[in-house]
């Protein structure tokens, strides 16, 4: 299930968080970060969040 999440995480950001942690604190961030533009940053925080789980 994380590699899903991983691809999910890769293609749109926010989608990644969501499937891991629902509407928290790092779904906000990670979807702040994606849309201001900063999308590389977004993937890092997804990847980020998914392995620490």
């Amino acid at each position: 299930m994380d590699l899903i999440r991983i691809i999910c995480a890769i293609f749109l950001p926010p989608l990644g968080v969501f499937l891991q942690v629902g509407f928290g604190k790092d779904f906000w961030i990670n979807l702040l970060l994606t849309i201001f533009g900063f999308y590389i940053l977004g993937v890092v925080h997804a990847v980020w969040v998914i392995a620490r789980k």
